[in-house]
């Protein structure tokens, strides 16, 4: 029952990042789209009691999928952060005498 509520779970935030945040920046929908997979494996292996989809080389894939999520918005939050905090300094210098 437990993995049936985080599969759920995962589907609901990444649906909740695809359609309500990606107003705000376009890289929610990666975002999004990494939580309906991650929804999606933990609903499969509820599924699929005789494989453990977290084990062996599919728990590898996972992994790799993470990390390769992870780098890419990674890179998105620092380009994002980076260009804000400079967009600042430029208000900042422009408001003083």
């Amino acid at each position: 029952m437990e993995q049936y509520m985080y599969a759920g779970l995962w589907i609901a935030i990444g649906l909740v990042l695809i359609f309500s945040m990606a107003k705000e920046n376009k890289i929610f929908i990666l975002a999004g789209a990494f939580f309906l997979v991650l929804g999606g494996w933990w609903l499969a292996n509820a599924l699929l009691p005789e494989v453990d989809l977290f084990a062996g080389g599919w728990g590898i894939a996972l992994k790799c999928i993470t990390g390769a999520a992870l780098l890419i918005l990674t890179a998105a939050f620092v380009k994002e952060y980076r260009k804000k905090s400079a967009e600042a300094r430029r208000d900042d210098e422009e408001d003083r005498p």
